[in-house]
Order: structure tokens, then sequence, then C-alpha cells
């Protein structure tokens, strides 16, 4: 790890030479013998990492660069804070603010001497250490991973968790004790140890078509280890709802644990459902949820999965018979597995067998040891059985024959850990700052890993696609799991494996990375530099000052932060923050001290309450997200136009509509944006701001609503010049009636996705059908004369359409050559069809067929049964 800690120190470095230069004076050269030493250092440190676990002096050492790296980042930091802001005064304005400010001049001596101190530190650590030589010359016989993380050979070796084998057998028991013919409420657990499959062999029992056709209703919650019971019933209820497509109650979350329990039990009496209860750690958490599903003698089943023995005794009370233990993959399982990830599905080369049964002994039949396992060696040369022996060896150095599985897969884990490279090490440990089977929004965690400084810049690549390619890798390493996909496959949300959060939180405590404080802290943190807050503040003793915190996020903290955090965040304490993410945390309002962050690169408020920003934020000229998502936010201060480093802008709300915010004159200043969404265009400056757009040529996604008709023109001008733009999201004043028109963009941007249109078209706009990079579509309340579908049908890569009030005629019909790749469509209150006519050939590969509340249709689709017999 300290190898990624000093590969970021030296990025920071050169970034910092090469723009500092001007105001570096004497300590120029001892900044470049700092940088110099650890590049020196930095060719032991891959080794050094690995080994540091069983050889306590090169542990003492690791520790003693990482720390003077971090020392080092801190000085630039404060460097940074007190002298680069006063760039662009000119010559006189540096001098009066520099050289004869009094105050400066001692600063600049005091950063002087910190920085002389460092060096002299960073000589005497090379100095001191005179194992050098030796850990070199093991270091030379090292394996080496293939930084290239464009490289798309490793998508070939992700498989899904589900395809595990030996899977069979255990599913059909499991679904034949759901679906027998026993009119009473039983409970089936599935119990054993972290990495077993239990929750990958449920999940597959979960997603059979059997299960899905015999229950009525069907809900997954995870409970985990440290849960909190109002928070879990809410969830029970917004799912169960959200399948039933209801809306959720209004009160839900005035509602107390009684009343939510009442609310699940009522609307479970009158259905048959399945539950899933993944990840009970407790007899309390199980005795808390159980009086909320109701026995209505309908055969309803709840499906459980727990580490814990007693925990499945106690839920099967009734039902002693149904509870499953998980046991380990046999050889031939494991073998098979370990083929089918390591080699592609191929079969193992004959040079590697013996040595690759050998690795495989030591995962004792774990499934989350054998991928794990696997992992690592698919990105290994297959020709070279020296580095698959190193590999072996050490195996045996992380001294894994002991008795106790669990600490034996942790070891192993580790190993898929240390084979990542510097740059993925730092980026996995960040993972432990979110709560246990919490649930990350692919896009939340690239943008933070962007905003911590761990993500590279590659030639004409985004950030945003690199740091996607190292979640991609991660995955691929089998080090994350898939949470959830959207439609079309792509990744939406990942999560951590329990145990490989164990060994998270294990190295980020030992290397200072980050810190979490939860239910059973007692007290804060020294010296931490990013901490999570996990579900309460508590009785934490209070501290003035974290001199060292770059990142503070919290999580379901429902007490008010203004009285215990807001002297900390604002007033001085956290001079160096570069990430503040306070989503839903008990917010109101956002001081105007927040201007003193000077470093701050994320900050997001999303879901809190505030309802305004202060003109300070005019002073965060770094910041590179601003997410106010689902705040009381509609307008923004015009310094807002000074954040020339701005790539993600998120102001919104969705109810029934989408809620922007007021468009801003001179918005196209902000060059870098990549997501802007979204502008509220229906005022006087409307017409100039749609005009300005065109010039913000990095815009990947685009939201814009209340869209006036006689704007639509100068939109049109901005949207050709758009060439990056994957997703446009447009919405008409008064949706169901005021005019979209779109109609005169003649050079639609040709990388486009993701199309929404909400509002009155005339006629479809003809450029649709050139925009063969299009995936989802979605028109509402478009009002067609003419059957969108007969002009949509030849799109080669639409997924998916949704018409809400999109058409008024009787009869859409679909050819025999027509959509080819979609795979939903969903039609919506349209209010005079008759007649959906689908030709034989059409519509292969369709999943969902919606229609709803089209009360004219007469009959069901003809040539429906073409797609029923597939």
């Amino acid at each position: 790890m300290a190898e990624s800690v000093v590969a970021f120190l030296l990025n920071h470095l050169d970034i910092f030479l090469q723009q500092e230069s001007s105001l570096l004076g004497g300590i120029r050269e001892e900044a470049e013998s700092i940088r110099d030493e650890l590049v020196r250092m930095r060719a032991f440190l891959r080794v050094a990492d690995e080994k540091q676990d069983i050889d306590p002096q090169l542990q003492a050492w690791v520790d003693q660069v990482r720390d003077v790296a971090h020392d080092t980042e801190d000085v630039l930091d404060e460097f940074m804070l007190r002298f680069s802001r006063y760039h662009g005064d000119g010559f006189y304005g540096f001098l009066r603010k520099i050289c004869c400010s009094i105050k400066n001049l001692k600063a600049r001596r005091r950063i002087a001497s910190r920085i002389h101190r460092i060096k002299c530190r960073v000589s005497q650590i090379a100095e001191g250490h005179q194992n050098y030589s030796t850990v070199s010359e093991q270091g030379s016989t090292s394996t080496t991973v293939n930084n290239t993380w464009y490289d798309r050979r490793g998508d070939a070796l992700l498989l899904e968790e589900a395809e595990l084998v030996g899977m069979d057998g255990r599913k059909k028991q499991l679904i034949g004790w759901l679906v027998e013919d026993s009119p009473r409420l039983k409970v089936v657990s599935v119990v054993g140890m972290g990495g077993m499959g239990k929750t990958t062999l449920v999940k597959k029992v979960y997603d059979d078509m059997e299960v899905k056709n015999h229950f009525q209703c069907h809900a997954w919650i995870t409970v985990s280890q440290s849960f909190n019971l109002r928070e879990l019933l809410q969830d029970v209820i917004r799912k169960l709802f959200d399948e039933a497509k209801q809306q959720a109650p209004q009160r839900l979350d005035t509602m107390d644990s009684n009343d939510l329990k009442a609310e699940i039990k009522d609307f479970l009496q009158q259905r048959r459902y399945v539950l899933v209860l993944d990840d009970v750690w407790q007899i309390h958490a199980w005795d808390a949820l159980k009086y909320a599903f109701p026995d209505n003698n309908s055969g309803s089943r709840i499906l459980l999965t727990t580490r814990i023995v007693d925990v499945a005794s106690t839920s099967c009370v009734e039902s002693p018979d149904h509870i499953y233990t998980m046991k380990p993959l046999s050889p031939e399982e494991s073998w098979t597995l370990f083929c089918r990830k390591t080699f592609q599905g191929n079969h193992c080369p004959e040079l590697l067998k013996e040595l690759s049964r050998s690795i495989l002994q030591k995962c004792e039949g774990l499934p989350l040891a054998v991928v794990a396992i696997s992992g690592v060696l698919a990105t290994k040369d297959k020709s070279r059985v020296d580095d698959w022996e190193l590999f072996y060896r050490r195996l045996g150095d992380a001294q894994l024959e002991v008795h106790d599985k669990l600490e034996s897969m942790k070891n192993i884990l580790s190993l898929s850990y240390y084979d990542l490279p510097c740059y993925l090490k730092i980026c996995f440990l960040y993972l432990g700052l979110f709560p246990e089977d919490y649930e990350i929004e692919r896009m939340r965690l690239i943008r933070l890993w962007i905003a911590e400084g761990f993500v590279k810049e590659e030639g004409r690549v985004t950030m945003e696609e690199v740091a996607e390619g190292y979640l991609k890798e991660l995955i691929n390493r089998s080090l994350v799991q898939v949470a959830k996909r959207d439609n079309f496959g792509r990744l939406k949300e990942c999560r951590i494996h329990d145990l490989f959060r164990e060994v998270i939180t294990s190295k980020s405590r030992e290397q200072n990375i980050a810190a979490m404080v939860s239910k059973e802290s007692t007290t804060w943190p020294e010296k931490v530099r990013r901490l999570s807050i996990q579900y309460t503040l508590g009785n934490l003793q209070q501290t003035n000052r974290f001199p060292q915190l770059r990142s503070l996020l919290m999580f379901s903290v429902e007490e008010p932060i203004s009285k215990s955090l807001n002297p900390i965040l604002f007033n001085g304490g956290v001079r160096l923050l570069r990430v503040l993410d306070l989503r839903g945390a008990s917010l109101k309002i956002l001081p105007n001290e927040v201007g003193k962050l000077f470093h701050l690169r994320y900050l997001s408020l999303r879901g809190t309450e505030v309802e305004t920003l202060p003109k300070s934020i005019g002073k965060l000229e770094n910041l590179e997200t601003l997410d106010l998502k689902y705040t009381n936010v509609t307008e923004l201060p015009v310094q807002i136009l000074k954040l020339q480093r701005l790539r993600h802008l998120l102001v919104y709300n969705y109810n029934l509509d989408t809620y922007g915010f007021k468009a801003i004159v001179g918005i196209e200043g902000l060059s870098s944006l990549q997501k802007l969404c979204f502008i509220e265009a229906n005022h006087e400056n409307g017409r100039i701001v749609m005009g300005e757009l065109g010039r913000l040529t990095q815009l990947r996604r685009l939201g814009i609503t209340e869209l006036r008709r006689e704007d639509g023109k100068a939109l049109c001008s901005s949207l050709e010049k758009l060439s990056n733009l994957q997703s446009l999201d447009i919405s008409s004043v008064e949706r169901m009636e005021g005019i979209v028109d779109i109609q005169q963009l003649s050079s639609p941007p040709g990388s486009l996705q993701r199309l929404y249109l909400r509002g009155r078209l005339e006629n479809l706009p003809h450029w649709i059908t050139s925009l063969h990079n299009l995936v989802r579509l979605r028109l509402w309340y478009s009002k067609l004369r003419d059957d969108p579908l007969q002009s949509l049908q030849d799109l080669p890569n639409l997924l998916e359409i949704e018409l809400f009030k999109a058409y008024r005629g009787e009869e859409m019909c679909i050819k025999s050559t027509g959509f080819q790749k979609l795979k939903i469509l969903e039609l919506y209150s349209l209010e005079g069809l008759r007649w959906v006519r689908m030709e034989k050939g059409s519509l292969p590969h369709l999943e969902k067929l919606t229609i709803w509340k089209c009360e004219l249709l007469e009959e069901v689709p003809t040539g429906i049964r073409h797609l029923l017999s597939r």
C-alpha cells in the first residue's frame, strides 16, 4: 500500500512543480530532491508491501516511507492553500499579496522549514535501510501485472457469480421446499460460513421462473450485521409497492416501526408471497421482523440466509426440516469452477495441471476463495510456469495451514489484494468507507475516486472512462461484486463481499488509509485521512480539528449535524478537505464558510433540506462534482460560473415531473462540464442559455426542463455541436400540451444513446431514425398521429422503447424484420389504440412487453404467439 501512497504523491509532486514554479522560490530544489529519492524508493515498495506482514523490520521501514509521503502531501496542500489562490492577480498584485505580506512570509518560512525537515527524514530513511539490495533481488523475480486497464482481454474472463458450479441439485431442493403443497407460512434457512455461496444459491432460486410464477409477490431484503429496523422496514415497503407498480404510502418517513410492520402485514395479507432475508446475523433481527409477515394460509414462504446456526434453527422452529447447510465444493466442482474462471472455460494446460491442483487445495472448497484465486491467475501468462510457482510459494508464505477456515480464506483474499497494481490498491481499500452490504452507485464511486486523485488521465480518454476501467478490472478479479445492472447489462451498483471487506478494513486501519465511526464507536479516531460516519454521531468525544482529513462521508446519520460537525467542517478544522459527502444528512443551511475549503473537489448535499447555496461557493475553484439532487435548491448563485473545473453539476428533483434550476447566462464558461442536469429554460434568458450550450463540448449528459417552443431553434443549433453527447432529456413547458420543437436539428450527435422527450411532437423528429447508437427511447405526451414504431423499428441497437400518451392512432404494426435487438417495449395510456400487430420474425429478443391503460385495445396483439414459442 505504501507504493500506492508514494505513487499518488509523486504524481501530486509533478503537478505541483509544474504549476507552482513561480511561487516555489528556494524550496524548489528540496522538493525535487524529495521527489527523486521517493522515485528510487518506489522500486522496492511493491515487494516490501507483500513481505511486510512477515518481516517486522521491513514493516517499520514501509511505515516510515508511508508517513513521510503523507506529511509531504500535507505540506504541499498547505502551500497551495496559502499561495495558489493568488495566481492571476498580476505581478504587482502578486507582490502585494505575497512578498509584502508579513503573515505570508512567516508562513513561507514555516513551510520551507517543514519541507527541509522532510527532506532530511527522507534521506535518513534511505540511508538507514540496509536491505535495499536484498529486497531488490526478491523483487526482480516478482510477477508483474499489466497496467493497461483498457486491455479488454479481462472482460472475457468475467463470469457471473450465478454461474458457480454445483448449484443444480441444491437449487432443485430449495425450489421444492418453496413450492410444495403446504398452505402454512414456512421459513427455509440456508446456513453456512462466509464465502460458501449462500447468497449466490438463493439468488438463483429466487430468479427461477418456477418460483416467479408460483408466488404473486416477491421481495429481496438484505439485512446485514448492523441494520436499522425502521430503515429496513421502509425498504421492504418500497420494494413491495414498487413490484406491484403502486405508489408507496406518502407518510412512510413519519411512520414508526410498528406502523411500518402493520403496513407490510396489510399489504401481504391477501397475497401468496416469497421474501428473501439475506445475511441475517442475530436472532433478535429475526424476532424484530417476523411479526410483519402474516401467515395467511396461502402457501407463502420466507427464504433466509445466515452464517449463524442458531439464527437458522430459531427462524425454522415451525419447519425444522427446512434448514439447508451449505457444504464446500467437491474437488471436481472446485476444479470445474477454477478452470472456468482461470482459463476462460478451456482446459488447463498440461504443464500447469499439477501446480493448479496444488494451488486449488489451498481454497478448501470455498467458492469465494476459488473465484478470488482464479481472478488473480487469470491475469498471468499461461506459459510462465515460474510465475505460477512463485505464486504458489507465496500461498505457503502466507501461512495458510491453519485450522480456522475463515482466517485461511482471509489470507487467500489478501493475496488477491497484494497482486493488484498500485493504482488499484488504493481504489480497492477506498471501498471500505462504505457500510457493510452497501450497494455503491457506479458513478458515485467513479466521481469519488477522481476527486481523491486516484485516477490518471490517459490521452483522449476521460478520467471517468479510466475510472470505469479500474472498476471493471476489480470486478474481473472477483474483488468487487455486481449488485445491480440495468436492462442492458450495464453496471449500476456494486458491493463488497463481507470477507473482502474485513481485509479492506484491516489494511485501511493498519496503514491509516481510512477510519469508520459507527454506533459502537466511543471516540473520534486520531490522525485520520478519510473518515466514514455511519448511522449515528453517537456520544463521540468532540475534537476541534482534523488537520490531515481529506475525505468525510456520512451514511444514514439522522441527528442534525449543525451543532456537532459544523464547527469542525467550516471553521478551519479541515482545511485540506477534498471530499465532503453529506448525502441524506440532516442539514438545512450550508454555511458561508464552505468557501474556505479551497481543496474541495467533491461536494454532495444530495437528499438534504438545503434550499440555497452561499455566494462563497464560487471560491471552490477546484470543485469537480456538485451534487444537489433531491435537495430544495432551485436557483444557483451566479458565482457558480467561477468553477472552471466543474465536471458534474446535478441539480434536480423527481416527483411526477422533473425539477431543475433556473438557467444562468454565462454557463458556457463551465467548459469542463460532462453532466448538466437539469436546466429550467422557461425565463427571459432561456434562448441565450440554449444557444450557449453548444460551447460545452465535453457534455455527455444534458437535461433541460420547461423548454419553450420558441427556444427550440437555439437548442438545435447547440445540440449539433455536442459531438460527445450520450444522453439527452428534454421536457417542454406544460408537459402535456407544450410543444418540443426540435425538428430543426439537422445533424444530431452520433454518439447519442439515450433520448427522453416529454411534450408534444407534431411529428416524430426525422433525425431520430439516424441515431444508430440509440439504446433507449422514451416519448411522453407526444400525441403523434403516425405510428412511431414504423419509423423506429430499423434502428440497429435500440433495446428499450417506452411510449406514454405518445400516440393517438388506432393501430401499431411491427414488420417481420423490425426491432431485431429490442428487449423492452412498454405502451402506456395510448388512448386510441385498438390493434397491435407483430409479424413473424419481429422482436426476436423481446423480454418484456407491457401494455397498460390502452382501454380501447380490442384483442391481444396479433402475432404474440411467435414470441411465446421462442
